[in-house]
């Protein structure tokens, strides 16, 4: 299993349409795309970033294949007008938490 792990901040002031997006079209949207979300995590206090999250695909091919895709990008750039300190990165899917 291959993940993907992101991790960003809600831009001040857009909390709302951001939750909205996220329930309605981000979630459902890396399902659709073939990424199974696998966490979410909201920072309440403290640093680092405020949401840290994570999906998986069955291999890198996969993943690979769906982060190149004109689907991905338009996802990516409608999740980037709510957020700011976007971060990715793809690892081997350990089981367990990661950052």
């Amino acid at each position: 299993m291959i993940k993907l792990l992101m991790s960003w901040d809600i831009k001040m002031g857009r909390e709302q349409p951001y939750f909205e997006f996220i329930v309605r079209e981000f979630a459902p949207g890396l399902m659709r795309l073939g990424i199974q979300p696998t966490e979410a995590w909201y920072t309440i206090y403290g640093n680092g970033p405020q949401i840290l999250t994570g999906g998986v695909t069955e291999d890198m091919e996969t993943m690979q294949h769906i982060l190149n895709g004109h689907d991905w990008q338009r996802l990516h750039s409608r999740l980037t007008t709510y957020v700011t300190n976007y971060q990715q990165k793809v690892v081997e899917a350990s089981g367990r938490f990661q950052l």
